[in-house]
């Protein structure tokens, strides 16, 4: 039986497989560190599209099509999808995979929402309510900006807290007894957190309090130590975000700078590329994990890990009303198929 764990964590008895992942990206991702480890690049991230939002629906229409085929499976065999996006009322995903006719669960939680997917799905498949599950997330530089902060043809100049929105659509293959590439082991859901920031130039900032709330409670609750990861590793806080999250929990005698990593900052080169405090977006954590984390996991030079996508809970009314950015993040439990 699946367990309650502590005050708001979950165990999975029987561990649900990542059978495959799935990560295509643009141009700009894919000259940064990363750049080989993608499934797809985009030379233009028009992607053959008339507008930023119709780019970002193929991005996640496509990323879900190369996930079945890698997992084998056609539209008909997925039980649920999980899916979101940053835009308005998530209209990337229901544009981008409304054709594939499958029973959808649209998520939001920002920059989270990968997590968030990813910890409905897996309880889904768990509990025997799903035999076949996809969860994908997308974001779009172009987009992201016309949605939040100006159009691109204003050419205002950005703070270096500023994040740079990735552009890619990460998607995943869960289901239980089947060839794994890692194992959902267990999962810590997020709470907001609000310590009143209103800088939605410095994300980072004011989605760190939310990380180290989950990983302080995930910590609690399962009564481990931040030694038992081979990593911990963030979304989108990127550098400023990484320097607040660690401080915040060495206040509560927390180490977790020598093993703390974030998708922000590994893909891209923040001196080569100028993207300021590094990566953000649903789909920074999606691709940085579909691309680089479960290979790692499969091989088994990573043993264990702690995924805990980041999320900033504004809208462009809340910042035009003066509101604070609330944070939350979701963190899930992934074990390599390797250690027996």
């Amino acid at each position: 039986m699946n367990q309650r764990v502590g005050r708001s964590s979950i165990r999975l008895a029987q561990p649900v497989c990542v059978i495959a992942g799935a990560a295509i990206v643009g141009k700009k991702e894919g000259e940064g560190p990363l750049g080989a480890l993608f499934d797809m690049v985009g030379e233009d991230d028009l992607f053959g599209c008339k507008t930023w939002e119709e780019a970002e629906s193929n991005l996640q229409k496509d990323a879900v099509y190369m996930v079945m085929e890698k997992a084998g499976w056609k539209a008909e065999d997925v039980s649920y999808l999980f899916a979101g996006d940053l835009l308005g009322q998530c209209i990337a995903t229901s544009f981008g995979i409304s054709a594939y006719n499958i029973p959808l669960f649209g998520v939001y939680g920002a920059c989270s929402t990968c997590g968030e997917a990813l910890t409905l799905g897996a309880v889904m498949a768990a509990g025997g309510y799903a035999e076949h599950v996809v969860c994908v997330t997308s974001s779009h530089f172009a987009s992201a900006e016309k949605e939040f902060r100006f159009p691109l043809d204003y050419g205002n100049q950005r703070p270096l807290s500023a994040s740079w929105t990735v552009t890619g659509s990460g998607a995943f293959a869960l289901g239980l007894n089947q060839k794994c590439r890692a194992h959902i082991t267990g999962m810590t859901p997020g709470r907001i957190v609000d310590y009143g920031l209103k800088d939605s130039m410095n994300m980072g900032a004011c989605m760190a309090p939310a990380a180290a709330d989950t990983i302080e409670r995930h910590l609690e609750d399962f009564h481990v130590q931040p030694q038992e990861y081979d990593r911990i590793i963030t979304g989108d806080l990127g550098s400023v975000g990484q320097t607040v999250l660690i401080d915040l929990l060495r206040e509560k005698g927390i180490d977790i700078a020598g093993r703390h990593m974030d998708c922000g900052i590994e893909i891209f080169d923040a001196d080569a590329q100028d993207t300021h405090a590094g990566g953000s977006g649903c789909g920074c954590s999606a691709v940085t994990l579909a691309a680089y984390i479960l290979p790692m996991l499969e091989s088994g030079e990573w043993k264990k890990v702690l995924f805990l996508p980041t999320g900033a809970l504004l809208s462009k009314t809340s910042f035009n009303e003066g509101k604070s950015v609330p944070g939350i993040a979701h963190a899930v439990v992934l074990e390599s198929p390797a250690v027996k």
